[in-house]
Order: C-alpha cells, then sequence, then structure tokens
C-alpha cells in the first residue's frame, strides 16, 4: 500500500466517523422531509456502530503496514496499558464530577509521537479499559473514535520550543476536549430518548434548529459535568504535562518512526 492510499483510507475514515456522529442531528430533518429513514432509531443505532467498528478495523489494518521500531511499539503497548489501569482506578474510585485522568496521557503521547499513533493510543485505551472494567457495550466504538480524536488533534499541534508556551498550549487544549468530549458522547445517545426524538420530529425543520435544541439539552444536562473534565484536564496537564513531554521526546528521538510503503 503506497503513502496516497494509506493516507486517504486513513483520511475517509475520518469523514465517516464525522458523519455518524453528525447522522443524528440530521436525522430529524431528514426524515420529515423524505420519510426514507422511517422510525426505526434502533436500527439506525446499531448501523452506526457497526460503521464506526468497521472504520476502527480499517485504521488499525492500515497501521499494521506501517514498520516501525519495536521498542516504539513496546512503548505505545506501555502506554496503552498503564492509562487503562488509570480509568479502572477512575472506576473504582470515581473523581469529581466528569474528570478523568486518561486524557492527559493520550494527548501529550499524540503530542510526542505524532496523530496516527495518538489515534491508536486513544482508540485502544478505550478497547482495553473496556475490557478491564466491564464497560463493554454499544457506546464503546464513539468512546473509541472520541477519544481516539483527542490523541490523533494534538498530534495535529504546533512543536513549540518555549516550555511555557508549550505547557500553555496543551493545557487550553485539554481544557477544551474535557468539553468536547462530552459534547459529542451525548450524541451518542440524545437523539434516540424518546422525549428528543419526538420533540425534534415535531418540531425542528432545519439543521440549525436541531443544532439549538442540542445546544440546550447539552447545556441544562452535561455542562457542568464536562466542566469538572476540563478543569481537571487542565490542572493535570499543568502539574505533569513538562516532564511527561520531555521524558517522551527523549524516548522518541532515540527510537524515531522509520515508515516504509510497499
Amino acid at each position: 500500500m503506497n503513502k496516497a492510499l494509506a493516507s486517504g483510507i486513513f483520511i475517509i475514515s475520518m469523514f465517516i466517523g464525522v458523519g455518524v456522529f453528525l447522522y443524528p442531528l440530521i436525522l430529524p430533518a431528514v426524515s420529515q422531509s423524505t420519510n426514507s429513514l422511517g422510525g426505526d432509531f434502533q436500527q439506525s443505532q446499531a448501523l452506526t456502530m457497526v460503521l464506526l467498528t468497521l472504520t476502527i478495523g480499517v485504521l488499525l489494518l492500515e497501521m499494521q503496514g506501517q514498520t516501525t521500531s519495536a521498542k516504539t511499539i513496546a512503548a505505545m503497548g506501555l502506554l496503552i496499558a498503564a492509562t487503562s489501569v488509570l480509568r479502572f482506578i477512575e472506576v473504582a474510585i470515581p473523581g469529581p464530577g466528569g474528570f478523568s485522568p486518561i486524557f492527559v496521557p493520550i494527548i501529550i503521547a499524540g503530542y510526542v509521537f505524532g496523530a496516527r499513533f495518538g489515534f491508536l493510543m486513544g482508540s485502544l485505551t478505550m478497547l482495553v479499559s473496556a475490557l478491564l472494567t466491564g464497560g463493554v457495550g454499544p457506546w464503546l466504538p464513539y468512546q473509541m473514535f472520541a477519544v481516539g480524536w483527542v490523541g490523533l488533534t494534538a498530534g495535529l499541534l504546533p512543536q513549540i520550543e518555549n516550555p511555557i508556551a508549550q505547557i500553555t498550549m496543551l493545557a487550553v487544549f485539554a481544557f477544551i476536549w474535557g468539553l468536547l468530549y462530552g459534547l459529542l458522547m451525548n450524541l451518542y445517545y440524545w437523539p434516540f430518548l424518546s422525549s428528543a426524538v419526538s420533540e425534534s420530529a415535531e418540531t425542528v425543520q432545519r439543521f440549525g434548529a436541531t443544532l439549538a435544541n442540542y445546544g440546550a439539552f447539552y447545556l441544562a444536562t452535561s455542562f457542568v459535568w464536562d466542566l469538572t473534565r476540563g478543569i481537571g484536564n487542565l490542572v493535570l496537564m499543568i502539574a505533569l504535562g513538562l516532564p511527561a513531554v520531555r521524558a517522551l521526546e527523549r524516548f522518541r528521538d532515540i527510537f524515531r518512526f522509520e515508515v516504509v510503503y510497499g
């Protein structure tokens, strides 16, 4: 697989992920105008999970086509295991509100090793931790994609040399994702609640109105919970971010990726 094809698969997979997250928002409007989707939201939900699972599978297969340092792969495994244990502890001893310690290591790993590494670490962390905690369910593919995007977008951040500027950027980024994660994950179930579906089907005619309806729902039910997660990410990144970044950068510089496409 050549470089262009591999990149194309990755980009298409990202678009599919975005589509299945946005699909519930446009579903009421589409069903209003065409009636082509009907009212069977359970089937739509199942189809969304299948698409997400297949997309993640394609991404994992694409990553297997890369030749990388064995020690870098081992480091990824250790980071996934350590972050999964953090989530196990979080489930056993819940923190305040929506705070979770798993976002900071995923952001740092994505920032240091790159977008693809970050996506794979984020998505596999959610898979492994779900197996450890018994959190396997229809929500899991959404979690894998959302947390994968956390690591992916961290890998797209600019590399800054100034320590203060660097940690400020990472802390703000972690805070924003604390809110975005909840905003995305609510899309998993919000449109399929009977009250939300009924209201949308009767009153919402346009995507913009549906989006405003969802925004009101989010502010009323999840904003404070997610704000706690964002603040926790911010504090944890400021406290531990720089030493962790420096340690992983030293490892990266010794065992760099070597990508070969056939």
